[in-house]
């Protein structure tokens, strides 16, 4: 492959030095011209060149940009980018992305520094990894203890914002060499918060130790620093905690001190987060440490750490340092700020896929601007939206959903492969509705040979857990086995069905026992009706699943699978064929019974049943996300809801009617729920 590369390589030199042979003064006086219009106008010329040099030209790495006129401009950004102009820079990029790598290599190739005291023998095991250190220059020298030498040494770097010097500490993750000093490292520079953006156990590998105590009832020490939790706030996709920090003396209390660590836990290592989630997480984190710097112009520099110090918290800057620049100068410097970046410590954007990933953001937060509002104003806003916009004649309902619609992912074939297996085709209601092989459940229970670990069923993240929901289509008679497999396996707190197909439907066979026996589902699983309740539009039964063991394996194992418990809540208010259900309240309602239902077990998954496995079931799982914003932050945010719930199933919420029924039934829950609720948590 490197020798094809190289033979390449040669011929695109080849072919360039014959271009610049052949009309060489004109090209160069061009060229000449052009900076100089740069240096005065501040505008980009544009050089006119043969259609048959667009390809060579972007092959060969040079830093120009062959538009579709034909004409050559500057690419490589040499100064911050204005946000009106940053959607048509990506746009660039995502048509031609060698760009993304040109730029990366570049700006990756900055003067090194010294890292002597990283190196040093006697600090070599307090490094995760040795191609991440910290230069000497800018490292976070610590208090030295007891004259101990290299005492002074911690994996950490102070590294500027684009506005501020010293806006964070970039750390490795603490290892059990180092946790102590880390403690050191908070107290010492009186940290405005910590960010945390790895998990500590990730890929069978111990990325980071747990550095605070497991729960609040016991306070732990660290060296002389002893560390509490007062609390701890659990949001699908990050945690936030505070922390107590104190020193003692002969059991007295001298000096404390509150922290709060932000935990963004669905980060895996070598891969990027959804751009959404990570915006609302610094959403989070700036709010705090706004304050914080506002109320106590003490507070020192923001630590941020992910396991290294390297890839991820280099992303994590860039998102955060170009958002501050927006905020006051309405512009992005993504390549300058890289390169400042890798001046100041190894590893920040590890690789191109990163640094892309910075663009995507940062497309993401120009172009969905902000979509979130407090619930109080939410009377206000739903009637500013039905307003329609006299030059585009679409209100603001209809230009949210085209943006999601603009946004959604498509998944291949390939993304889907499990659903499109010859064994498990036939398993499908439809095939272009096939959940993608990262976001499925996978079957565990063994029910045969001919049996697999497919169903067509997608996970969806609610607001406070990751994977709250499970969607599914109504079970054919050859899948309801697998069904019950499904909420048996994943545990489901509770089966939510949406529809009330017509009676004796081959189309969509009972999957429930109708009576108060008990009946039987493939080869293995057995439901037993416990009890039932039928209120207003609403039905439930209480079901207990009964799993045999099939498995020789399992038999002289001595498996035991014991009986699980699930209510079923039925929506009676929902006729087929119909866009919304008639009655709005008992939606709601439901909402609630599922909530209560779930209060009392261990908050399993909810299983939301679809008749075709799209429609109907994004409207549940995205309001009741809105719901709970409403709740725990008084906010309302249902167009980040709706992009989250199509994430998985680009199907979902799959109309416009759909779209404006999630804020009809927020609205609902505020005005005749909400303070109920309320004074019933207190």
């Amino acid at each position: 492959m490197s020798s094809r590369t190289g033979q390449r390589g040669t011929s695109v030199a080849t072919s360039q030095r014959k271009y610049r042979s052949r009309s060489a003064p004109r090209y160069d006086m061009e060229k000449k011209a052009k900076k100089k219009d740069l240096r005065t106008s501040g505008t980009n010329s544009l050089v006119s060149i043969p259609n048959s040099m667009k390809l060579i030209m972007l092959n060969s790495g040079l830093i120009s940009f062959v538009d579709d006129n034909g004409s050559i401009s500057e690419t490589i950004p040499d100064r911050p980018v204005e946000l009106k102009n940053f959607p048509k820079l990506c746009e660039q990029r995502r048509k031609f992305p060698v760009l993304y790598k040109l730029e990366f290599q570049m700006a990756v190739k900055v003067e090194t520094h010294a890292c002597r005291h990283a190196a040093k023998k006697t600090n070599l095991h307090k490094n995760q990894n040795q191609k991440v250190l910290p230069y000497d220059y800018n490292r976070v020298v610590l208090d030295t203890v007891d004259r101990e030498p290299d005492s002074d040494y911690i994996n950490a770097s102070y590294i500027d914002s684009i506005l501020k010097p010293n806006a964070y500490i970039v750390t490795q993750g603490p290892t059990e060499e180092t946790v102590v000093d880390f403690w050191r490292m908070i107290w010492q520079e009186r940290a405005a918060a910590i960010v945390m953006l790895t998990k500590t156990f990730d890929f069978i590998k111990v990325m980071c130790v747990q550095y605070w105590p497991p729960n609040k009832e016991k306070d732990e020490t660290y060296g002389d620093i002893s560390v509490g939790i007062v609390q701890e706030e659990e949001l699908a996709n990050f945690h936030i905690r505070t922390f107590r920090l104190y020193k003692s003396e002969k059991n007295v209390v001298v000096e404390e001190r509150f922290i709060l660590q932000f935990h963004y836990t669905q980060w895996h290592s070598h891969t990027c987060p959804f751009s959404n989630a990570l915006l609302e997480f610094r959403r989070r984190v700036r709010a705090v440490v706004g304050r914080r710097l506002a109320t106590n112009p003490a507070a020192g520099p923001m630590v941020v750490h992910c396991n290294d110090g390297g890839g991820r918290s280099g992303v994590y800057l860039a998102i955060d340092a170009n958002l501050e620049l927006a905020e006051e100068e309405d512009s992005f410097d993504v390549y300058g700020y890289l390169k400042k970046l890798r001046k100041s410590r190894k590893g920040l954007i590890e690789n191109e896929e990163q640094y892309k990933f910075v663009y995507d953001t940062l497309e993401e937060h120009v172009v969905c601007g902000i979509s979130w509002f407090p619930v109080s104003e939410l009377s206000q806003r739903l009637k500013q939206k039905s307003q329609r916009d006299s030059v585009t004649k679409l209100n603001e309902y209809q230009k949210e959903y085209q943006q999601i619609c603009k946004q959604t992912p498509r998944f291949t074939i390939g993304d889907c492969a499990g659903g499109h297996r010859g064994d498990n085709r036939e398993k499908n209601r439809d095939v272009l509705v096939v959940p993608p092989d990262n976001f499925r459940p996978y079957l565990t229970s063994f029910q045969g040979n001919s049996f697999t670990d497919y169903i067509n069923a997608v996970f969806v993240d609610g607001y406070t857990k990751p994977r709250e929901y499970i969607v599914t289509e109504w079970p054919l008679i050859r899948t309801q086995g697998e069904f019950w497999s499904l909420v048996y396996d994943y545990e489901c707190a509770a089966v939510v069905v949406l529809c009330v197909p017509p009676k004796n439907s081959q189309q969509y066979p009972p999957f429930w026992p109708e009576g108060r026996h008990s009946k039987k589902y493939g080869p293995v699983f057995t439901i037993d009706h416990v009890s039932h309740n039928h209120y207003t539009n609403i039905k439930t039964w209480i079901f207990r699943i009964n799993k045999k063991i099939v498995s020789l394996t399992e038999l002289m194992a001595g498996v035991k699978a014991p009986p699980k418990t699930v209510q079923l809540f039925q929506l009676t208010c929902w006729p087929m064929g119909h866009k919304v259900p008639s009655s709005t309240n008992s939606l709601v309602e439901l909402m609630n019974m599922v909530e209560r239902w779930r209060q009392r077990t261990d908050y399993g998954p909810v299983c939301v049943v679809s008749p075709d496995g799209r429609s109907r079931a994004g409207v549940y799982c995205a309001a009741n996300a809105c719901i709970e914003q409403v709740i725990q932050h008084g906010e309302v945010d249902v167009f980040q809801a709706v992009k989250t719930v199509r994430r998985h199933r680009p199907q979902l919420v799959e109309n416009m009617t759909e779209y404006k029924y999630c804020y009809d039934l927020v609205l609902h829950y505020v005005l005749h729920y909400l303070n109920k609720d309320m004074n019933e948590k207190k």
